[in-house]
C-alpha cells in the first residue's frame, strides 16, 4: 500500500471530519484462486479518528450468469458511530483510474455491537473485463479513497464579544475613569483599557498619579481621535471612513501616534495599511515622515519604494510636505535623492 492521493470533493451540506487516500494493489494471480466471498486485506489505515482496512474480492458477486470482482471497506475501531463516503477506482496500464469502472458508496454505521461485521462494499466490474484489460504483471491495481464526514454540525454564530463591549461605551454604569480632552468628557473603564494597553495598565493600576485618579486631563491627543481609539479598544474595529471626522490621512495619522503612545500594536498595523491605500505624489512625504516618527518600517519602505521611482520624486520633491521632510529628516531625504540617482 503506498502513494497518497488527493481525496474527491466532499458533497454539499457535508463537513469533512477527515480522509486519506491510497493504491491498493493486489498480486490477482494469487487472489483469482480464492473461494467466493473471501477477500485479500489491505493494512490498517487511519482516516478521520477511526480504523479501516479495504478487502478485494475477485469473486464478489455473480449476476446474469458473470461474476464481478468487488471492493469492500470495513470499520476496524471500537468506536462504531460514523459516517463516511467511499471511492475505488480501477487504475488502467498508464496508471489513470477508469472512468467507467469505479464506485462509491455513502454509509452510515451507528451502534454497531463490537461483535457484529461493520462492513460496505460495492461491485466494480465483470471479472473477465478485468483480466482482459485490468490485469498488469499479474497484478490489479485501485484507487481508494475515505472520507468521514458529519451532515449537521451545530453551527457556531460569529463572536459578539466587540458587540458587547461596545455597548459599555453608551452608558456610564461600571465606569470607573474618566478623560477630559478640550472640554469633552469620555467615560471609560480601568480593567478593558489595561487589558488592552500596557501603557493605560502601567498608568491606570501602577504607581503612577493617574493611578489614583478618578479624571484624567489629556493634552496631546483630540476628542476625535480619542473617541476613535477607544472605541478600537471595547471593539477590535474602527468606523468606516466617511464616519472620520477628519480627513483619511489626517485621521489615521492621529490614530498611528495614538496607538504609537498606548503600544496598541494591532491598531498601529492597521493605520500603516490604511496610510499606505493613500500613498500618492502629494502624500507620500507626509506618510513617510509619519512612518519615519512612530517607526513603521514596512510602511518607510513602501514610501521609499515609490519614492524612488524617478517620475513620482520629480513631483514629489515640489511638494511643501517634501519641504518638511528635508527639515524634519535630512539624512532620510539624502538617502532618497541617492537611490533616485542609481
Amino acid at each position: 500500500m503506498s502513494k497518497r492521493a488527493k481525496m474527491p470533493g466532499p458533497e454539499a451540506g457535508t463537513t469533512v471530519v477527515g480522509s486519506t487516500a491510497v493504491q491498493f494493489r493486489v498480486d490477482y494471480e494469487q487472489a483469482k484462486q480464492l473461494p467466493i466471498g473471501e477477500s485479500v486485506d489491505s493494512d490498517v489505515i487511519p482516516a478521520g479518528g477511526h480504523l479501516w482496512r479495504i478487502e478485494f474480492c475477485p469473486r464478489g458477486g455473480s449476476y446474469d450468469d458473470n461474476e464481478y470482482v468487488s471492493i469492500h471497506f470495513s470499520l476496524m475501531s471500537k468506536n462504531r458511530n460514523v459516517k463516511a463516503i467511499y471511492e475505488a477506482f480501477l487504475l488502467d496500464r498508464d496508471g489513470k483510474p477508469s472512468s467507467m469502472l469505479t464506485g462509491r458508496a455513502l454509509k452510515s454505521f451507528v451502534n454497531i455491537g463490537p461483535d457484529l461485521i461493520a462492513s460496505w462494499g460495492f461491485d466494480i466490474a465483470e471479472r473477465n473485463l478485468v483480466e482482459t484489460n485490468y490485469v498488469i504483471d499479474g497484478h490489479v491495481t485501485f484507487m481508494c479513497t475515505i472520507m468521514v464526514i458529519h451532515d449537521s454540525l451545530v453551527p457556531v454564530p460569529p463572536s459578539d464579544i466587540g458587540t458587547h463591549l461596545g455597548s459599555l461605551l453608551h452608558h456610564t454604569d461600571g465606569t470607573d475613569v474618566s478623560f477630559i480632552i478640550d472640554g469633552e468628557t469620555f467615560h471609560a473603564h480601568r480593567a478593558v483599557l489595561a487589558a488592552r494597553s500596557p501603557v493605560f495598565k502601567a498608568e491606570l493600576f501602577g504607581s503612577m498619579a493617574e493611578a489614583t485618579m478618578s479624571c484624567i486631563t489629556l493634552q496631546d491627543i483630540t476628542p476625535s481621535t480619542f473617541k476613535v481609539m477607544l472605541r478600537f479598544i471595547y471593539t477590535d474595529d474602527l468606523p468606516l471612513e466617511e464616519e472620520l471626522a477628519d480627513s483619511p490621512i489626517e485621521m489615521f495619522h492621529n490614530l498611528l501616534a495614538a496607538a504609537d503612545r498606548y503600544a496598541l500594536d494591532r491598531l498601529k498595523f492597521i493605520c500603516a495599511q490604511r496610510l499606505l491605500d493613500e500613498v500618492s505624489v502629494e502624500t507620500v512625504a507626509t506618510i513617510l515622515a509619519c512612518a519615519e516618527t512612530y517607526n513603521c518600517p514596512s510602511l518607510k519602505n513602501k514610501c521609499i519604494e515609490f519614492f524612488v521611482v524617478e517620475e513620482n520624486f520629480k513631483e514629489a520633491m515640489f511638494t511643501e510636505a517634501y519641504g518638511l521632510l528635508v527639515l524634519k529628516f535630512p539624512s532620510l531625504t539624502a538617502e532618497l535623492r541617492k537611490r533616485v540617482r542609481t
